[in-house]
């Protein structure tokens, strides 16, 4: 178990634990720790990535939402690696259960995220994409300082830069 965190006024981004992620994956049980709609699908298929990875940098992989006033893992928030050597790049996903959406928890775990990787210094620019009905998504890559860049048929690109 690593020491890394990030926190915010009322969430703490976490790494994984291989037990816990286990857990996720299977689908089989249920934690105290968990909020009642996590884990949603997404979160098991991180948690199944998460297992097959090496370990590596915790900035750079996926870390479990948690409400620091409750205790309770509401979501999930990743970077998908390191930056891309030339450019800086970081691409990164996020969701909440239901019970935490509209809160402002996933706008605020985006920000902090983000802005740990600009501050270690590597990461120069972070993308995200979303579908075109998802305006949930749209409104939280938006308050967190991403602009929309491109679409296409199926979704919204965005960037934004250090």
């Amino acid at each position: 178990m690593t020491d890394f965190t990030i926190e915010t006024a009322r969430l703490r981004l976490r790494p994984y634990t291989a037990e816990e992620a286990g857990l996720v994956a299977g689908g089989t049980g249920r934690s105290a720790e968990w909020s009642a709609g996590y884990p949603r699908e997404d979160d098991r298929d991180v948690a199944r990535m998460f297992l097959g990875l090496p370990a590596g940098e915790p900035l750079y992989g996926p870390l479990q939402i948690v409400l620091l006033s409750t205790g309770q893992v509401i979501g999930g928030i990743g970077l998908f690696g390191p930056p891309d050597e030339e450019t800086g790049t970081v691409a990164f996903g996020y969701g909440v259960a239901p019970e935490a959406e509209g809160r402002g928890y996933t706008t605020e775990a985006v920000r902090a995220l983000l802005d740990r990787a600009f501050a270690e210094g590597r990461a120069r620019r972070a993308v995200a994409d979303t579908t075109h009905d998802n305006l949930g998504s749209q409104r939280v890559l938006e308050k967190a300082g991403l602009h929309r860049t491109s679409s296409d048929e199926a979704l919204h690109y965005y960037a934004v830069e250090a």
